[in-house]
């Protein structure tokens, strides 16, 4: 539908217009413009990841100690968790479905395939179907999961399943990715990130 310019210059500023909203809304701070709160932040994130802050530490350097705490639990659950790296990734890919978010689809997807998730598990993820031809490990990971995110509690059954298999530590660790990711697309979702240009974008859903 097409708006006229005043209804147009309206909905951008009220953050309903599409694409255009994502230039309204906490656009990544230049580093040259850190004060030395985000200075101390970035320095640390550099060290630590060896690369520059990215991706949604750029929204989060608007509360860098913020910022800093969410990176360093990121440290752990996306490198050493209980479950593996290629459940967590697997997980991530759930959770980045559930909350419709693009970024962490873009980054996280081609690391699932390269761990081992099968194309037509990314597929049925991308898709919001429940997939076909999981594992065991991936079944159990997936129906936790989705029930947290739809139902915001775990039935008894899935619960006992998932201790047999990872014990109460890797229990916690997939609550701990669901939380984190969630968080992640929290941030970007409200501060309309983008992906980069021809990045991946997940399908949408009719509302």
């Amino acid at each position: 539908m097409k708006h006229s310019l005043a209804a147009t210059v309206l909905l951008i500023t009220l953050g309903l217009n599409g694409p255009l909203q994502a230039q309204n809304r906490m656009p990544t701070i230049a580093p040259e413009k850190y004060d030395e709160t985000q200075k101390k932040a970035a320095a640390e994130f550099l060290e630590t990841r060896k690369t520059p802050v990215f991706g949604p530490f750029e929204p989060l350097m608007y509360s860098p100690e913020l910022m800093t705490i969410a990176r360093s639990m990121g440290d752990y659950l996306r490198y050493k968790p209980a479950i593996g790296t290629t459940l967590s990734e697997f997980v991530i890919l759930v959770t980045a479905r559930e909350w419709g978010q693009d970024y962490e689809w873009h980054v996280h997807a081609p690391i699932a395939l390269k761990q081992g998730i099968k194309k037509d598990i990314v597929d049925a993820l991308a898709d919001g179907r429940r997939p076909v031809g999981m594992s065991v490990d991936e079944e159990i990971c997936y129906d936790f999961s989705i029930e947290l995110h739809r139902n915001k509690r775990v039935s008894d059954a899935t619960y006992q399943r998932a201790v047999l298999k990872f014990g109460e530590k890797g229990v916690m660790d997939i609550i701990g990715i669901n939380g984190y990711y969630t968080f992640l697309a929290m941030a970007m979702n409200t501060a309309h990130y983008r992906v980069p240009a021809n990045g991946l974008t997940l399908p949408r859903f009719p509302d």
